[in-house]
Formats: C-alpha cells, sequence, structure tokens
C-alpha cells in the first residue's frame, strides 16, 4: 500500500510540476526579403549601367534600360521606391550580397553564380557572339578564324564576356576597355578588331552604330538565358518575382518597356 501511496503522490508531483512549467517558445520565422522590402519602403537593385539595351547610366547619372524600367515596375507593385545601385560586372555577386535585392541588367544564368544566389525564371534565350566593322565581317565567322595571331578582341573585364573570351583565344590577343559603353568605340576606332558579347547586345549596338555588324547573331556561339539575380535560399521572394515576369510578359507590361529600346 505504501508502494502504491508513494507513486500516486509521484504522479501527482509531476502533473503539478508540467502545470506549472511553460511550454517553450515557438520559433520565430525570419522574415523573408519580400517582407523586408515592404517594411524599409524600398527596393534595392543592382545593376552595372553599362549593358544597353537592358541597363545604362548616362553621365548625368540618370537610369535607363528595359530591365531598369521593369524594378521600377516592381517597386510600384509592392507600394515601394526603387533604389539603383551602381555594381561593376567584376563586383556584381559582392555587391548584391551586401547591398541589394535583386540585381539586374542583362545578367546571365551562370552555375558560378547559381553558386552563391538565386535566379528568377528566365526571360530571353542568348549567347556569344562577335561584333566588328562592317566590312571585316567575313573575317570572324568562327572562332577559328578569330583566335590567329593579330586580332585584337576587346573585353570588359569582370563578366562573362571576358570569361569567354579568355576561355576561346589562345593566340589572339585580349584587349581589356574597363567601361562597356565606350567599348563598341575601340573597334570603330581600329584599336580593336572585334568584340564577343551577348547577341542581344550586338542587335543593339550595331543600330546605334552603322560601321559594326553583328556576326551570326541568330547562331551565337555560346547558349545562355537572361534572368534576375535574387537573394539565394528566399524561395518567396524568388516566387513573387517569377509570378510578376509571367504577368508582365503576358499582359504588354514587358513588351511596352522594350519597345522603347529595341521596337
Amino acid at each position: 500500500m505504501r508502494w502504491v501511496e508513494f507513486g500516486i503522490g509521484m504522479l501527482v508531483a509531476t502533473a503539478v510540476a508540467a502545470g506549472c512549467s511553460a511550454p517553450p517558445p515557438e520559433p520565430q520565422a525570419a522574415p523573408h526579403r519580400l517582407q523586408e522590402v515592404v517594411q524599409r519602403g524600398e527596393l534595392r537593385v543592382c545593376s552595372t549601367g553599362d549593358y544597353r539595351p537592358f541597363t545604362y547610366r548616362d553621365e548625368a547619372g540618370a537610369w535607363s534600360g528595359i530591365d531598369i524600367d521593369v524594378a521600377r515596375d516592381m517597386a510600384e507593385e509592392l507600394g515601394v521606391r526603387a533604389t539603383i545601385v551602381p555594381t561593376t560586372w567584376k563586383t556584381l555577386l559582392d555587391d548584391f550580397a551586401a547591398r541589394c535585392d535583386i540585381a539586374v541588367g542583362g545578367v546571365s544564368i551562370t552555375l558560378e553564380r547559381a553558386q552563391r544566389a538565386f535566379f528568377s525564371t528566365s526571360f530571353g534565350v542568348d549567347g556569344k557572339t562577335p561584333i566588328t566593322r562592317c566590312e571585316d565581317v567575313g573575317r570572324f565567322h568562327t572562332l577559328e578564324q578569330i583566335d590567329q595571331p593579330g586580332v585584337r578582341a576587346v573585353v570588359n573585364p569582370g563578366g562573362t564576356n571576358e570569361k569567354f573570351a579568355r576561355q576561346a583565344l589562345k593566340r589572339a590577343t585580349i584587349v581589356e576597355h574597363p567601361d562597356n559603353n565606350t567599348i563598341f568605340q575601340q573597334i570603330i576606332d581600329g584599336r580593336a578588331d572585334l568584340m564577343m558579347t551577348d547577341a542581344s547586345e550586338t542587335r543593339w549596338q550595331s543600330r546605334q552604330h552603322p560601321e559594326l555588324c553583328p556576326v551570326h547573331p541568330e547562331q551565337p556561339f555560346t547558349f545562355a538565358e537572361k534572368a534576375y539575380l535574387l537573394p539565394q535560399g528566399d524561395v518567396a521572394f524568388q516566387q513573387w518575382v517569377n509570378h510578376y515576369l509571367t504577368i508582365a510578359r503576358n499582359d504588354g507590361t514587358y513588351q511596352r518597356f522594350a519597345a522603347a529600346w529595341i521596337g
């Protein structure tokens, strides 16, 4: 009987102790970037400003381009302001991680970038192809023709253009030019023979500079997709951006922004 009484006493004591101790608090989920942007009242947009028709920053500091218009429209949909943060192709990933919510401006999806960030759904297919003086188009149809001693290929440091050129060219001379806004003038002035860049850029630049012609932009040397750079691991923000792009590309919004640049 004493053991029964002892057992009952232990059960009562345990029940009382359990009732007195509060359950552990539920872990609070960290706010995702979409919530942060709305709470902050600001969408921070990294862009290089040197890759028309997607992004351009003029000498007075004014920003324009297809992707700049898209980013501003995203901000408006969220009820916040868009702040454009200047970056370079060489520092894009570091600047994005430290200072921005999204990066835009003709950003190509690469496996290297995908190690450190998410991408939005792709909104275009592109690839590297040459642009040269129109009288020289016949000289540079193949990589073998380009990769010859005496051929000068100009590159903007830090991006996929430079990476492709250094991988593909072993005998040609690679000439660095730090300003992608003026790099095509180097070809016109005879300081370089060609540049290999995305087909979309060769088409746009050839319309601005009648002296320059793209070489087989419909059949580039490489395959790449264009997308927006997003915070790694944040599925909620990625889904919102993807939903925005789906709607914008089907209700005419994206086409309206693009028409001002590419017709």
